[in-house]
């Protein structure tokens, strides 16, 4: 069983609905009526907005349990179980596409880069590319990290996440959830940390334009010798072709 799959029932009460997220990206979705694209879904709170304010909502996720949660909670959206960096297989174009949440770390730098290039080839002439990541400039300086820890209620489940091991390579993400003072789970996956320098390399020879960067949702100027967050907002181009 994946970390995620253990991870779906308690995701919604630590990572609720932001609305501050949700008109961030609404902003660049276009018309009501246009196909927006969520790649790694989880449990499809954004998918189901915008599929309830008129959008056509896809949302893609590699963790069943995740489209399990996602299909009950939207069932008229349409979901998904595979990874990302497939999102060429969906055969079919959008206004918007859309990652939160640092999900594109999971993919290795030349996977990554193979997947620009097939969500420029998903997206419309004129459709908008925004993804969030930890900003890896501040990670890497470091020698390890840990994020603040999140709890539920009156604090009988909290939410451990840190990174023990940071190289330039490689970055190892250790979480942990303890309810009522027992283990839930443990687990560690491998992240692959890139620059901003590095992600406005690899969009640019995708074929992509810079239309923003921030350090969170709230579009606070993004700082990367400070911030822990980074957001970055890329169209392609109208009358560019695949």
């Amino acid at each position: 069983m994946s970390l995620y799959s253990e991870f779906a029932p308690w995701y919604e009460q630590l990572f609720p609905f932001r609305e501050e997220v949700y008109l961030f990206l609404r902003e660049h979705a276009g018309t009501s009526g246009r196909s927006v694209l969520d790649a790694g879904c989880g449990p499809g709170h954004y998918c189901g907005r915008f599929q309830r304010d008129g959008f056509r909502s896809t949302g893609i996720d590699l963790d069943p349990k995740m489209i399990d949660e996602a299909t009950a909670s939207s069932p008229e959206s349409e979901f998904h179980c595979m990874n990302i960096a497939d999102v060429a297989t969906l055969r079919r174009s959008f206004r918007l596409i859309y990652s939160t949440g640092n999900v594109v770390a999971h993919l290795p730098p030349a996977r990554f880069t193979a997947f620009l290039q097939d969500v420029y080839a998903a997206l419309e002439p004129g459709g908008c590319w925004i993804f969030q990541v930890v900003n890896w400039d501040y990670i890497l300086a470091l020698a390890e990290y840990s994020f603040p820890v999140k709890t539920v209620g009156d604090g009988s489940v909290a939410f451990y996440r840190r990174y023990p091991l940071i190289s330039q390579e490689r970055v190892i993400f250790d979480v942990e959830l303890v309810s009522g003072g027992q283990k839930v789970f443990n687990e560690q996956v491998t992240l692959y940390p890139l620059t901003a320098d590095s992600f406005l390399q690899r969009h640019s020879a995708a074929g992509f334009s810079l239309t923003g960067i921030y350090a969170g949702f709230d579009k606070t100027p993004f700082n990367r010798e400070r911030d822990s967050g980074l957001v970055m907002v890329f169209i392609k181009e109208q009358g560019s072709s695949i």
